[in-house]
């Protein structure tokens, strides 16, 4: 048996057995009917497999891409100038981490400017979904990584936000697709202060170069910006452009009760 590397994601629609998706197919569209750039889906993790249906009783999460999702835009010509190797990678798995404290903050990690993915911008903590991990275990090995932070699966009370299709570079205009994923964005509930978890925060230099707790406020003006768009946002010396992996989880957290 080969053993598996990646978790990658897996499509499945009208009751048909689970298909690999293609790199350079866009997972929400694969569900849109009219070509719309959010839709209902279901989702779980089988045998190292992601496996996105369409949205069942009981469980309906908010997939969710960019107007200018590169995958979307892609021309036949453009499709078949990205390199055989990059177009058979699949579309991998991610997850996000919406860390919440008692005081209703949440932690904002800026990525290392040396990274080849999404260098020097602002989003939660989080990475990919290793074999044989569950989303909960993979979300908190990320945030013990990056941060320093160790939550203890139990006193986590995780809520699956949504999902958000991500492509890198996020435009065609920067580049050619090099990177394809969806990234689970998931609520985990501290009964701690920022202030009591910052003595613990220890952030990785090889993958994070500052952190900083965010308030509601500063929340609501990121998803009040025009959806899918790139914006600056200032606070207490943040400046930078805020990761579009967060617009639509943002949306959830400022709706959910507190």
């Amino acid at each position: 048996m080969e053993k598996v590397r990646r978790i990658l994601v897996y499509v499945c629609k009208d009751r048909a057995a689970p298909q690999r998706a293609q790199f350079l197919q866009s997972v929400t569209g694969h569900f849109s009917d009219g070509g719309d750039d959010e839709v209902e889906v279901s989702c779980s993790l089988e045998d190292n497999k992601f496996i996105v249906s369409a949205a069942a009783d009981g469980q309906q999460l908010l997939l969710k891409r960019p107007s200018f999702c590169p995958i979307k835009h892609l021309s036949p010509t453009e499709a078949a100038a990205i390199p055989l190797d990059v177009r058979q990678r699949g579309v991998d798995v991610g997850v996000a981490i919406l860390l919440q404290t008692a005081n209703q903050r949440v932690l904002l990690t800026r990525r290392a400017k040396q990274l080849r993915i999404f260098p020097n911008i602002w989003v939660p903590p989080g990475g990919h979904v290793e074999p044989n991990e569950t989303l909960l275990a993979a979300g908190l090995r990320e945030l013990q990584e990056e941060t320093g932070l160790q939550l203890k699966p139990d006193e986590a009370s995780p809520e699956v936000l949504g999902l958000w299709e991500s492509v890198f570079p996020l435009m065609l205009s920067r580049g050619r697709p090099q990177r394809h994923h969806v990234v689970v964005y998931m609520l985990l509930l501290s009964s701690l202060s920022h202030l009591q978890l910052q003595p613990s925060l220890k952030p990785s230099p090889a993958e994070v170069s500052g952190t900083v707790w965010v308030d509601r406020q500063l929340a609501a003006a990121v998803v009040s910006s025009v959806d899918g768009e790139e914006g600056d946002v200032c606070e207490d010396g943040l400046q930078s452009s805020i990761s579009l992996l967060t617009f639509a989880a943002w949306r959830r957290f400022l709706q959910t009760e507190l």
